[in-house]
C-alpha cells in the first residue's frame, strides 16, 4: 500500500494556473511548473474540480496531457470571467488529489509477454538498466491514472514507476497489432487498432478495448485506473477478443492500497 503523496500534493506553492483563451469559446488551462509529472497531476485535478463546481457556462471539458480545454457558452460567461471562477474554484477546493470520485473505475488487463508480442522490451530494460523480468514487475505493480483518450480512443496512461524516462522508437513502425502495450516515458498506452506507432511495444492483451459495436465503445474515461497483469500464452484464446471491463470487485486502488480516482 503506498502512502506516498501524489506529485499533486507535493505543491509548495500555491500554483500558478495559465488560462489562455482558445478561439472564441474554450480556455485551454495548465499548471505553471518546471516537473511534468506535476503538470499532468495538475490537469487531472483540475478536471476534478471543474467537474465538481461545474461553472456556469461550462459546455465540454477536454482533457490532455498536461493541460484541459473547457468549452463554453460565449453568450454566457468570457474568458477572463471563466478563468477567475477557475482560480476561486482551485483556491476553494485545492489541487491535492483528494481521493475518488464516484464513478471512478479500476481496471486490471491481462498482458502476455513473448518475443513476438514484446519485441522492444529488452531495449528498454537495457535503457532502465534493469533486467527485463524487472521491468515488468516494475510495470505490473504500478498504477497508472487514464489521462487522455488519444487517437481512436486509445487509453493513454501516467504513471508507471520506472527509474528513468524511456525513448520512443528511433524509426515509428508502420502497423503496430491492436491490444498492443507500449510505453514512452513513464507512460503506456494501448494500441485499439492497427495502426502506426513510435511507442516500444512490452507486451499485448488479448481483450479489445475499443468495439464500434459497443456502446459506448470503449469501457475506460480520463480518471479511470488501470493495473496490467501478466497471464501465460495458454491464457490467450480464452480472453482473445473479450470486451474491456472494468474488475468487478478487485479494484486497481485496492491491489496497491492507494484511494485515488476520479470521474470523467
Amino acid at each position: 500500500m503506498t502512502t506516498q503523496p501524489t506529485p499533486a500534493a507535493n505543491l509548495r506553492r500555491p500554483p500558478i494556473i495559465e488560462a489562455a483563451p482558445f478561439g472564441d469559446s474554450a480556455l485551454m488551462l495548465s499548471i505553471d511548473d518546471d516537473a511534468a509529472e506535476v503538470r499532468r497531476a495538475g490537469a487531472r485535478r483540475l478536471r476534478d474540480v471543474l467537474l465538481e463546481v461545474r461553472p456556469y457556462g461550462v459546455l465540454n471539458l477536454v482533457a490532455g496531457a498536461e493541460s484541459l480545454l473547457v468549452e463554453f457558452d460565449c453568450l454566457a460567461v468570457n474568458h477572463g470571467q471563466l478563468a477567475q471562477t477557475v482560480r476561486l474554484a482551485v483556491a476553494g477546493l485545492g489541487l491535492q488529489e483528494s481521493g475518488p470520485a464516484p464513478g471512478a473505475k479500476d481496471f486490471v488487463i491481462p498482458m502476455v509477454v513473448n518475443e513476438e508480442f514484446a519485441p522492444d522490451l529488452p531495449e528498454v530494460a537495457e535503457e532502465l538498466g534493469l533486467s527485463p523480468e524487472a521491468t515488468l514487475e516494475v510495470f505490473t505493480s504500478s498504477v497508472l491514472t487514464i489521462n487522455l483518450l488519444a487517437a481512436a480512443m486509445a487509453p493513454m496512461m501516467a504513471g508507471v514507476k520506472f527509474p528513468g524516462q524511456v525513448r520512443r522508437c528511433a524509426e515509428p513502425r508502420t502497423d503496430v497489432a491492436p491490444g498492443s502495450v507500449m510505453v514512452a516515458g513513464t507512460s503506456a498506452i494501448i494500441q485499439p487498432f492497427p495502426g502506426p506507432s513510435g511507442w516500444k511495444v512490452i507486451g499485448r492483451t488479448p481483450l479489445t478495448v475499443c468495439d464500434i459495436h459497443e456502446d459506448p465503445a470503449t469501457s475506460y474515461r480520463p480518471g479511470d485506473r488501470v493495473m496490467f497483469k501478466l497471464i501465460p500464452e495458454s491464457g490467450w484464446e480464452e480472453l482473445e477478443g473479450q470486451f474491456l471491463r472494468p474488475a468487478p470487485h478487485e479494484s486497481a486502488a485496492n491491489q496497491e492500497g492507494g484511494t485515488r480516482g476520479s470521474e470523467a
